[in-house]
């Protein structure tokens, strides 16, 4: 099989978890070699989930953006805040580009993603005397993953 077209060329995640099972399995059939299989495969399947982890970890600080972006009266950080979702929002295209296995998960990753970039956002926007964020996300996963959309800000900055 050419390199190229192995899972561990495209599709990193699918490739630990495809890992980290073989290696289980040569450990129940107690394969005669010096390995320590249960903990390669929990090392291979790490790999897998920091994937999952950079994914979550790109949406959080979209939707943290975001949310500062449409409910922050500062004008002066915008532009700043534009350029950290257009960052993310180029990690979280490559990381599904990568890892297409994780495809499936990004919706859960979304939910989880933002209840944590609430938190952050509550904390953050208060100094700004922002103390209302909405409890649902005001977003969809479309939104957030287009590099076109920005949502309009409350006190009218552009």
């Amino acid at each position: 099989m050419d390199r190229d077209t192995t899972p561990y060329e495209t599709d990193f995640y699918a490739w630990t978890q495809e890992q980290a099972a073989a290696l289980r399995r040569a450990a129940e059939r107690r394969v005669n070699l010096d390995l320590d299989f249960e903990n390669l495969a929990e090392e291979v399947e790490s790999l897998g989930r920091e994937q999952r982890h950079a994914i979550e970890s790109a949406l959080r600080l979209i939707l943290l953006h975001l949310l500062k972006l449409e409910f922050s009266p500062a004008a002066d950080p915008r532009g700043g805040w534009e350029h950290e979702v257009g960052e993310f929002r180029i990690q979280l295209e490559k990381r599904l580009r990568d890892n297409p296995g994780l495809k499936p998960h990004v919706p859960a990753l979304f939910a989880e993603a933002w209840t944590d970039a609430r938190r952050l956002a509550v904390r953050e926007l208060a100094r700004d005397g922002v103390t209302d964020l909405p409890a649902a996300c005001p977003y969809t996963l479309a939104q957030a993953a287009d590099a076109e959309w920005w949502p309009a800000n409350r006190h009218g900055h552009a």
